[in-house]
């Protein structure tokens, strides 16, 4: 099954949208990840590296970001890692939500799930 991150500068952030995601999740791994380490702002490659290890169970990680920099710490996580993880150009919530509903799918594949988090982009409000 493909496993999903969500990537915060606030960890908070990420652990209430994780929360949201695992309403529609079923079985899939889903972790959340997010501030300094310190108790702060930002994010930190080896511990995105971290939670795309514990997401995947051999079918890959899709990873959701919230800002800028939080592309750039996960493209270093995902260098760093054996896992094979992309990162979803999607807002991070409703892409979550829609990776999290795509995940459950038993002939989902890292693509497919990417696919439809990056549809979310699509999403109308009002």
């Amino acid at each position: 099954m493909v496993g999903l991150v969500v990537v915060s500068h606030s960890e908070r952030a990420a652990d209430g949208i994780v929360e949201i995601a695992a309403e529609m999740a079923g079985d899939t791994r889903l972790e959340a990840v997010g501030g300094d380490g310190e108790g702060g702002i930002g994010t930190v490659p080896d511990a995105i590296e971290g939670a795309i290890e514990a997401a995947d169970d051999g079918d890959g990680v899709v990873v959701l970001v919230d800002l800028g920099s939080a592309v750039m710490n996960a493209d270093v996580a995902i260098e760093l890692s054996d896992v094979e993880a992309v990162i979803a150009d999607a807002p991070v919530l409703e892409g979550a939500v829609n990776a999290a509903v795509a995940a459950t799918d038993p002939s989902a594949t890292l693509d497919s799930v990417r696919e439809q988090a990056e549809a979310a982009r699509e999403i109308k409000k009002l």
